[in-house]
């Protein structure tokens, strides 16, 4: 059981859906909060983002799997830039929590066309115990690409390991 979490500590949060390791690390910033993600392919990597989002407002020690979840169908468009997309899906979801109490766990998104739609599986912001509160999304030092086959993303923190390609990664500052 310890080398569980040792390897947790060394690889950042991981989890293994359909055998595979996605990964999200918490990244130092200045005076903000932010994360660096990993993912296959585009619609991962969007994953991996929203996730690592929702978990740094999270307090610890909280059961949620036993709160009943609800499930629908959220999207959001932007043509041009994938990056303001992406910067736009984030607004939305912290929207979502703020405005209608929807507090995301899970979402299966697909992006084409200008457009990100996702199912998702939320649950009442009520029953969610918060850290910290996320003001805004920045654009500072953000990043959504495809890394190709023998590049390497190199990591400016020790915490936050480098990637090897074939993959996707991102960088995103939260404002808090």
């Amino acid at each position: 059981m310890i080398w569980q979490t040792v390897w947790a500590k060394l690889l950042g949060v991981c989890k293994f859906p359909r055998g595979e390791i996605l990964s999200y690390w918490v990244r130092p910033t200045t005076a903000d909060i932010g994360i660096r993600a990993f993912g296959k392919n585009a619609n991962d990597l969007l994953k991996e983002m929203t996730v690592g989002m929702q978990s740094i407002l999270l307090a610890g020690n909280q059961d949620l799997n036993s709160i009943t979840r609800k499930t629908a169908r959220w999207e959001v468009s932007h043509e041009g830039d994938i990056e303001i997309l992406v910067v736009k899906w984030l607004d939305e979801v912290l929207y979502r929590c703020e405005v209608h109490d929807e507090f995301l766990l899970e979402c299966q998104p697909m992006i084409k066309d200008g457009l990100i739609e996702a199912q998702v599986s939320f649950v009442s912001k009520d029953e969610i115990d918060f850290e910290i509160e996320i003001k805004a999304v920045t654009t500072h030092e953000f990043a959504f690409r495809m890394v190709e086959n023998g590049e390497t993303i190199t990591s400016d923190w020790e915490s936050v390991p480098s990637f090897d390609g074939p993959g996707w990664y991102g960088d995103v500052v939260f404002d808090i």
